[in-house]
Order: C-alpha cells, then structure tokens, then sequence
C-alpha cells in the first residue's frame, strides 16, 4: 500500500474564536511538497544508497544542522536539496509554486524567511525515505506558532493528535520540542521548524507504523539536537502551568488571539484533571502599564463584567460561539504584568449530552481559584529574557 503525504493539521479556532477576521477556519493543510528531485516515489532508494556514506546537503547555510546517516538512512545522494529566501537558489515567492503544496500564506503569516528541503533514503534497500523540510521564521515567536499549530487541530485528547517525541539531550536546559504522528514529525527548536514525512510504496499501513516511528524518531530527534541553541519559548509559553496539562495541548498565538484586538502574543493550554476539562490562556506583556491596557480592552467588549477575588483585577468575558457553537466563558485576572485566563474547554461541552453541557463548563469558584494558582506560579518564575532567534541560525 503506498504510503501517501498525509495532510497536516488545520489552523484551529480554539475557544471557538481563535481565529482574527483574515484567519478563517479552514480543512487540512496540505504538507510541504517533497524535497527536490525526490518525490514520494523511492525509486533509487537502493541498498546501495548509503555505501559510500550517503550524499550532502548542499547547503552552507544549513548543512551542519542534520545528520549525514542516521539509525540506517543516509542523505540520498540522488537527491536535491533546495533552498529558498534568503541566501536561497529560489525566491521566497516559489516556496508556493514549488515547496509547499498550497497554503504558503500560513507559513508566511508565521514570518517565514528561508526554507530548505533534502531527502533521506534507506540504505536497507527497503524502499523507504524521509523528505524533510525546515522552515526558518523571522523570530522564535514565528515557528513556535506554526510548530503549535501542527499539534492542536481539534480536541488534542483526540488518538489522532501527534505525540510526544522526546528530542533535547538529558540534562540540556533547553532542547526544542518535538512530536510525532503515525507517518510524520516535527521538531521545533528556536525561531525553526523541522517537518519529516516518511514514505514507502512497499509496505502496509501497519509495517509503515512501525518503520515511520523508528526513522523518525531517529532522525528528528538527532536534528533538533544540531539545531541551533535557542532561548526558550516565547515568554507567554513559559508561564501556563505543567501539571494537568494535556500532552501537546499547546497553542501560540502571535497577535489578536481569540479575535481579541490589543492584546499581544498570547499561548492557550489545554487541561484534563479526571473528567474536569478547562483550558488556561497566558498574555506576557511587556510590563505592568501594557497588562492594564489588556484588562481595559477586555472590560470594554459587551457582555464583559468585572469579578472580584482574582488578582489585582478581573473579567468574566463571554465569547459566541462559532458555527453554532456553545458560547465559551473565560475569566482573565491581572496581577503585575502578568494576565492569565481560564476558559471552558469548548470540546468538553460538545462532547456532552444536551443536559449535562452546563456541567461540562467550570463553576466561578473553580475559574478563580484556577486563576489565582495560575498568577501565583507565575508570579514566582524568575525572570527570563526575550525568546529571541539565535544568531547562529541567521543565514
């Protein structure tokens, strides 16, 4: 059974309105196109593809950062590595015609600056290979979004969502993080974002499960690990809570999150504590008067009242729904510069029989006690500096 480029995950709404007014919703990604002379066919892959150590990525720019064999595969060395953008053979205007298989704007609206694609083949002889894309973005903010995206396309309880892939060295204060489908992977780490996608024609859907987990794990994990050295998350990230939060269920989001105008980067968190679901939102800006500026826009939006017990201040805002959705309730606090949410979790209520649905969202006093332990933790983080690109990725 062919093993075909399966689509990458939609630009999700969460909260039923995490989409601006030029965000719509939309179906799946397609992926990137396979690099260069490879497509998905594995003609070439030969046993003797790797007999001489495999070919190169012809790329300056980029070539230190993967490995020339790896867990059996090599660098095919009939293929083709292409780069586009800056310091690329190909304008950043062909990465749409002849790199990503529809829906370049998205990559875009991340801030993409530079993409190189290659191939690894088998050197078993089994047929298999992996295309691999890595998108360079404007800053870490760009590809933490677009990373975050592949993994939140609906519910991410859902048996479908990537899993975890274990990709920073032990003992490494920082690494990147990656994730992994049956089939495909990503790996994030600093302001890039690697995408893998294995192919083999020879084999069936359940060979093809267990080849793909083994060469990707490998190979991803052994990219992000050349990756260059980044410095965290975007700031926003770094403060949502660990414990209860689902695995993946994390998004980014650059600017206006929620169709909220005025309020700047912002990363949602997905929770499960049993049958309790609820998701929490944190907004990192810049200092305490731009945090204020936040809870004003907020207080502003019809419908919008003032809760008592949270921080230094607090809202209850009540979004519609969409598409016929169940309206979605979220409390935001402030205290200092730090604004966190919690927010009913919208795949509960739909997953809930028409009766149960009221019980399916959190009370007041589970909101503001979420909201008050969620100030407090982050309140005591130390203090980090920007998440900003790493010099040594800058082409």
């Amino acid at each position: 059974m062919k093993a075909t480029l399966p689509a990458f995950v939609a630009l999700a709404c969460v909260f039923a309105l995490g989409c601006t007014k030029d965000e719509k919703p939309r179906g799946d990604l397609p992926p990137p196109a396979p690099s260069g002379a490879g497509s998905t066919s594995t003609t070439g892959a030969g046993p003797s593809a790797c007999a001489n150590g495999g070919g190169e990525v012809k790329d300056p720019v980029s070539a230190a950062f993967f490995p020339k064999t790896e867990a059996g595969y090599c660098v095919d060395p009939q293929g083709e590595t292409r780069t586009y953008g800056e310091r690329g053979k190909y304008s950043m205007d062909e990465v749409c015609t002849t790199a990503f298989d529809g829906e370049c704007e998205v990559y875009k609206r991340y801030g993409l600056k530079r993409v190189v694609s290659f191939r690894y083949a088998d050197g078993s002889g089994k047929g298999a290979t992996v295309d691999v894309v890595v998108s360079q973005f404007a800053d870490v903010g760009g590809a933490f979004g677009l990373y975050t995206m592949r993994l939140v396309a609906g519910d991410p309880v859902d048996p479908s969502t990537p899993r975890v892939l274990e990709v920073a060295p032990k003992g490494a204060p920082t690494g990147g993080l990656g994730a992994i489908g049956t089939g495909r992977a990503y790996v994030w780490r600093g302001n890039m974002v690697a995408e893998l996608q294995y192919n083999n024609d020879r084999e069936t859907p359940s060979q093809l499960k267990a080849s793909s987990e083994a060469a990707l794990s490998a190979i991803g994990k052994s990219i992000a690990q050349k990756l260059p050295e980044e410095t965290g998350m975007p700031a926003s990230a770094r403060l949502l809570p660990d414990e209860m939060r689902i695995a993946n269920g994390v998004q980014f989001f650059m600017k206006e999150p929620f169709g909220w105008k005025n309020v700047g980067p912002t990363t949602v968190g997905y929770y499960k504590d049993g049958d309790r679901r609820w998701r929490t939102l944190a907004v990192a800006p810049l200092d305490e008067a731009q945090a204020k500026d936040v809870m004003k826009t907020l207080k502003a939006r019809p419908g919008s009242i003032p809760v008592a017990g949270a921080g230094e201040e607090a809202v209850h805002v009540l979004n519609p729904g969409e598409s016929g959705g169940p309206k979605v309730e979220v409390l935001v606090a402030r205290k200092g510069a730090i604004v966190i949410g919690i927010a009913d979790e919208e795949n509960a209520i739909k997953a809930a029989a028409p009766e149960k649905q009221q019980a399916a969202r959190l009370t007041k006093d589970e909101a503001i006690a979420k909201a008050k332990a969620a100030l407090d933790r982050a309140a005591a983080l130390p203090a980090a500096k920007p998440a900003t690109a790493p010099s040594a990725a800058k082409p």
